[in-house]
């Protein structure tokens, strides 16, 4: 770095004053100023006491973090969402500082036992989890708090537990969500068969109540006569409503909470029921995508999961002292939107996994 006594001080400090005196770029100063990342820690002390030499009228970052090891632990990578949220996790890993590393832990068994294990193992600052919400779940989020670790439950909360924060949807309004388009798009009134994965998910069974609750209060003539826990396997899935559908000729409307959409797509096609159903689920993936605009789903109501990855570690990292977006502050709100789509806007281009 320069000596400041080279030049004299100029009247107006920019950034590219700041580069000049660091020996560095306007763009290495502005990734450090901002904290985009991918600046060395050298470079990074470099920019910041050129900044405050020059004093620079910003609210500059700490020129040192201890540095930060956050867990992402996610089970059964195979699920779109699931590897969706992993391609965002492996995106936001790229553009953090090298203060900080994330880690993401794939497990096969979404059971509470291995997934309570998986986080009792850890010897990571922060994590980040999706799990069902279980006791053995919560103690061990809780236990994990008790000794210095704070956790962000993604996806599907845990409310009981002593997490730091939940990143996700509003799945008791989703399911409200679901309920308003079924009724509004089934032509003549019918019974519904709902599928999920397993109302252990705190996700599926509040979009469960939701979507009931909805109907209810609307006065639908539409009777829900099953709730099936298909486990988000597409084969199970498709074998529970072949039978549902064996013995209920006349479904008028499938509403799938979980992931399991191809199962519904095969039992649709089919051919069991008098009619084509209504068809409202959840993510939009490729293959949601296509079956959008084959007509054969209705709507499909998307959680973006590059919002709630981003919110997960903004969390974190503003509980270890890194500078992270305005609106990322405590008491932390989860400002993942609902997001709608039909066969009329299906996006040209959407993040696969």
């Amino acid at each position: 770095m320069k000596k400041p006594t080279d030049n004299p001080r100029p009247s107006k400090i920019t950034l590219g004053t700041v580069a000049e005196l660091a020996g560095v770029g306007p763009a290495t100063v502005d990734r450090v100023i901002n904290e985009r990342g991918n600046v060395s820690d050298a470079t990074r002390r470099k920019v910041i006491d050129a900044a405050r030499e020059l004093g620079l009228k910003r609210i500059l970052p700490d020129s040192y973090h201890r540095h930060v090891r956050i867990e992402v632990l996610m089970a059964r990578p195979e699920l779109p969402l699931i590897a969706r949220m992993h391609m965002e996790f492996i995106r936001l890993a790229r553009g953090l500082s090298g203060s900080v590393t994330i880690h993401r832990t794939n497990i096969k068994d979404e059971s509470p036992g291995r997934l309570a294990e998986a986080m009792l193992q850890t010897s990571c600052d922060g994590v980040v989890v999706y799990a069902p919400d279980h006791p053995e779940t919560n103690d061990a989020i809780n236990a994990l708090q008790a000794r210095g670790v704070q956790v962000v439950t993604m996806i599907s909360d845990l409310p009981k537990s002593r997490r730091l924060a939940y990143a996700g949807l509003d799945h008791y309004q989703a399911g409200r969500t679901a309920g308003y388009l079924m009724h509004n798009t089934v032509r003549i009134p019918g019974p519904l068969v709902i599928l999920c994965n397993n109302l252990a998910f705190e996700g599926h069974a509040r979009r469960v109540k939701g979507f009931s609750d909805y109907l209810l209060e609307a006065g639908a003539s539409m009777p829900i006569i099953g709730v099936l826990e298909g486990g988000d396997d597409r084969d199970k899935s498709e074998i529970l409503l072949r039978d549902a559908f064996a013995g209920q000729c006349d479904i008028a409307g499938i509403y799938n909470a979980g992931a399991a959409n191809m199962g519904v797509a095969r039992a649709i096609r089919a051919r069991i029921l008098n009619a084509p159903p209504v068809f409202v689920g959840h993510e939009l993936t490729q293959f949601t995508a296509s079956i959008l605009h084959d007509r054969l789903m209705s709507f499909t109501i998307d959680q973006a999961p590059e919002l709630q990855a981003q919110f997960a570690i903004e969390v974190l990292l503003s509980e270890f002292g890194f500078k992270v977006s305005k609106s990322v502050a405590p008491p932390y709100r989860s400002p993942v939107p609902i997001l709608i789509y039909s066969p009329e806007n299906i996006p040209n281009a959407f993040p696969t996994p």
